[in-house]
């Protein structure tokens, strides 16, 4: 491909992934009209606004209880152990993100075999972040 072909491909795509964002935009607005109008239909109605109260107040029984429970010594220590999993399992898989990029580099490939004979597919995933919002 010389480089003309290969600078109105990328026009192309360009305009394409900008006509895509446009979309994505219009269709969100678009969504968060419907949910309103959804959820205002809802509030408008007695009997679905008695059984929501109904709910919420079932939900701070509930939510009072759990943290009761979680108070408890033991539980608490088991609540520590789920966090310091949960961030470890999050530190690992950014890591192993980083590492499949690179093999995938080197390897020329998008497979990998596990230690226990599993063929598993590395898969990239994209997507677009607004700059101003990127976490720094």
């Amino acid at each position: 491909m010389d480089d003309t072909n290969g600078a109105t491909v990328l026009l192309e795509l360009e305009a394409t992934i900008k006509n895509h964002i446009t979309l994505i935009d219009k269709n969100r607005a678009e969504l968060k009209k419907q949910r309103e109008m959804l959820e205002s239909a809802l509030l408008n109605d007695e009997t679905y606004r008695t059984h929501s109260e109904t709910a919420k107040e079932a939900a701070k029984v509930k939510a009072k209880t759990k943290f009761q429970i979680l108070q408890q010594p033991a539980n608490k220590q088991l609540v520590d152990k789920v966090h310091e999993l949960t961030s470890e399992i999050r530190e690992l898989n950014m890591a192993i993100s980083d590492y499949l990029r690179e093999y995938m580099r080197m390897s020329g490939t998008n497979e990998i075999e596990t230690d226990d004979g599993e063929v598993r597919e590395i898969v990239y995933v994209a997507k677009l972040v607004k700059k101003a919002s990127r976490p720094k």
